[in-house]
């Protein structure tokens, strides 16, 4: 049970990172000093889709539900399992990786436009 519920609050961690990842730059706008947490997580976005590099919150859920006796993520990770052919078809994976660059992109412009002034 233990185990389980480790898995499952890895799964929530998981998305809400995804989700500061999508808006967290314009949290930036309010609250100017979390720029710096978002870069890190902008970075680390990158990092992962450039290289392939495994998430540790991934990992962390795999071994949760693997310990759980449940089957693990697949090798394919997180966004496939849960987002990709669910959320929106997998052929429009590099659609929906530009969108969020520009999105992220657009976050930090207004950022440094609000932080002229």
């Amino acid at each position: 049970m233990l185990y389980r519920l480790l898995a499952e609050a890895t799964m929530v961690a998981h998305f809400a990172f995804l989700g500061y990842l999508a808006l967290g730059g314009f949290l930036a706008w309010r609250w100017p000093r979390t720029i710096w947490f978002h870069l890190g997580a902008a970075g680390w976005g990158i990092v992962s889709v450039v290289t392939g590099a495994e998430c540790p919150l991934t990992l962390a859920e795999h071994w949760g539900r693997v310990h759980a006796g449940q089957p693990g993520l697949p090798p394919s990770g997180f966004v496939d399992h849960y987002i990709e052919g669910v959320v929106y078809p997998e052929e429009y994976s590099l659609l929906v990786r530009w969108t969020l660059a520009v999105l992220v992109l657009f976050s930090y412009a207004g950022y440094l436009v609000l932080r002229r002034r």
